[in-house]
């Protein structure tokens, strides 16, 4: 290699050029191999597709290893007592549990939250996303992602669960509190936040809970109270960590999308001006392109609970790896000329959503909140345009702008 040749982009997830465009190390990973250590977050990188599809689905690895083994038997250490609350709420929720308890609580939830329940949202999720973007246009626009992309999936979420207008302006400080905690190597201040939002979330819907279990109505809390099946039902704080990873996961992810994929639609005219002449033919696999090509979830975390082999590198119990899902979708051995954008791609396996048994059950919802709130965007601002380069948000696991201001 010459000496004027550029240096190979390192992996730094605490670098802001990093999380501005963490593609190109992304391809470097690739190249060298399947499996790389990294002793900062003291995790193993998992850069391509196939590795990410079949670890995802390998029973050998778990979101948790507390069904099995004490932190002292898995060489781990416990978190600080101070943390506790957050780690409660965390670790009852669908994400962070394992078989049998993830089934159990899967299906509970699942009864409530069925596909019939998005179907009867799709009039609901199009009317707050028109009204949203009928004000922003009336502004001149603005910053998209304070304007629409962050109060839509909040108000759907919201109605979704029955909390009353008046208390929806806590909903995006306490998850995006909640959130912090799920950053590599996190601060004593984040987790001070995130214990804090715990505590204070939790208590909220202690009494919604209570409130609905008196009177029942339409709304998913109702639902979550009711889930019945073999004899099992689900306990408060079960529901309680359902509610937070319904709107933690759902609305961080759609926010992110919308800001990503609009910067990714201004940067690629060709297929903005594409999607402006056929909106309607082309909306639903945009919005997986859109969430392929720059996915708001960058990584997943699995514990290894029994040995595993990646490409010949051996990965022991107690470790933990990292599945780049961002770097995963970018693979050119899954996807054709990956990093350019095509909205038109169908073939499209992304790991946006996840996949196994921790795919997500909200997949639906958030693309009816992204086609809604693109399609009000198309048509109600189709001259929209980019009038100041982006800031990113500081988090690279959950990886998103902090502003997009754009006149319409």
């Amino acid at each position: 290699m010459s000496s004027s040749a550029a240096p190979a982009p390192a992996f730094d997830p605490w670098q802001p050029s990093f999380v501005a465009d963490p593609y190109p190390a992304y391809a470097v990973l690739r190249e060298r191999g399947r499996a790389h250590y990294y002793a900062p977050s003291r995790q193993w990188l998992i850069p391509r597709h196939e590795d990410v599809r079949a670890l995802l689905r390998d029973r050998r690895l778990g979101r948790t290893y507390l069904h099995r083994f004490s932190h002292e038997e898995f060489g781990r250490t416990a978190p600080p007592p101070e943390h506790e609350p957050f780690h409660t709420l965390n670790g009852h929720g669908m994400l962070d549990l394992e078989p049998p308890d993830h089934t159990r609580l899967r299906r509970l939830v699942s009864k409530a939250f069925t596909p019939r329940t998005v179907e009867r949202l799709a009039p609901v999720v199009e009317r707050l996303a028109d009204e949203l973007v009928e004000a922003f246009v009336a502004e001149g626009g603005g910053d998209l992602v304070h304007a629409v992309a962050e109060p839509l999936p909040v108000a759907v979420i919201a109605e979704m669960l029955g909390i009353p207008p008046e208390d929806r302006a806590q909903l995006r400080p306490w998850s995006a509190d909640i959130c912090g905690m799920f950053e590599l190597n996190p601060s004593d201040e984040a987790a001070r936040r995130a214990v804090r939002a715990s505590v204070e979330f939790s208590a909220y819907l202690r009494e919604l809970i209570a409130a609905r279990r008196r009177a029942p109505g339409e709304d998913l809390i109702s639902g979550l109270v009711a889930a019945y099946d073999e004899g099992d039902r689900l306990t408060e704080q079960e529901m309680i960590s359902t509610c937070v990873l319904l709107l933690n996961a759902g609305h961080e992810a759609t926010v992110n999308s919308t800001g990503n994929g609009w910067l990714a639609l201004f940067r690629h005219p060709d297929q903005l001006a594409l999607l402006r002449s056929a909106p309607g033919a082309l909306l639903p696999t945009a919005v997986d392109e859109l969430l392929r090509y720059d996915t708001p979830l960058q990584l997943f975390e699995r514990w290894v609970l029994d040995d595993i082999e990646v490409g010949g590198t051996v990965i022991p119990r107690g470790s933990e790896v990292a599945l780049l899902f961002g770097s995963a979708n970018r693979d050119p051995e899954r996807f054709p000329d990956p990093d350019r954008l095509d909205l038109s791609r169908t073939d499209n396996a992304h790991f946006t959503f996840g996949g196994g048994i921790h795919y997500c059950l909200g997949a639906p919802l958030a693309r009816l909140e992204l086609a809604a709130s693109f399609g009000a965007l198309l048509r109600r601002a189709p001259g929209l345009r980019l009038v100041a380069e982006p800031r990113w948000n500081p988090g690279f696991v959950i990886r998103g702008l902090r502003e997009l201001l754009v006149e319409v």
